[in-house]
């Protein structure tokens, strides 16, 4: 049988695994994917053929995994947090059909909203949006729009790539965009290398996150008009009455 896996190996760390990804990892004879995310998982399963490419590199490294799977390996491509969050999932099921007789599986992963999410308490309790900072694929005028109907709606926010050393100025500008319909003491909170060593995180007002200098493997998120700061925590009510 001619297979690949898509899968999401989580935050980093082997704990984040599920125990689909591990099976998925175990049967692979072929690890593909972005160098940093392979060399994490590779020591859980050695013996495995590697291939990898680095950054910005994307398409080829999909084209790769495809044909690896061709050839009659069975091959797993890996991503961080999830697979179809900001992932390989999506550019991989459009070239499948260049590739029909290869049997493809998406393995779910825990993406960084969740994991992140965990380490400042629950700030996505109830509806929220995700949204990536990076114009590098979307412009930026469109990502702008969704901030502010995202902000309009009242919903709790997780930002991805909130920054990187070509884009210093983008999570300020989400922040000013945010504060045309959210207070200045709106609870906001971001985690630093989430699961994985010198992991650190800060809760914060919104005001108070315009001003933060943090880079891409942090995670932030911003809380909705009933978020809660409790005992250094964020909590956004379900509406449970308490």
């Amino acid at each position: 049988m001619k297979r690949l896996y898509i899968m999401g190996i989580g935050p980093g760390g082997a704990e984040f695994l599920t125990a689909q990804a591990r099976a998925a990892l175990q049967e692979a004879q072929v690890l593909c994917g972005y160098t940093v995310y392979v060399e994490l998982v590779a020591p859980l399963c050695p013996g495995k053929e590697i291939l990898t490419t680095p950054m910005t590199q994307e398409l080829e490294r999909c084209r790769m995994a495809l044909r690896s799977a061709a050839e009659g390996r069975t091959t797993a491509m890996v991503c961080s947090g999830d697979a179809g969050v900001y992932g390989m999932a999506g550019p991989l099921l459009e070239m499948a059909p260049e590739y029909p007789e290869v049997e493809i599986e998406v393995v779910p992963g825990v993406t960084a909203a969740l994991s992140g999410a965990a380490v400042l308490g629950a700030p996505l309790m109830h509806d929220f949006a995700v949204i990536s900072l990076s114009d590098l694929l979307t412009p930026w005028e469109l990502i702008e729009k969704r901030l502010r109907c995202a902000g309009e709606a009242d919903f709790a926010l997780c930002l991805y790539n909130p920054a990187s050393r070509k884009r210093q100025g983008h999570l300020r500008r989400a922040c000013e965009v945010l504060l045309e319909t959210r207070s200045p003491e709106t609870v906001c909170g971001w985690v630093r290398n989430i699961g994985r060593e010198g992991q650190e995180s800060r809760v914060l007002t919104l005001e108070e996150l315009k001003e933060e200098s943090l880079d891409m493997f942090t995670t932030v998120f911003i809380g909705n008009s009933s978020t809660k700061k409790i005992g250094g925590r964020m909590a956004t009510p379900r509406g449970y009455g308490l």
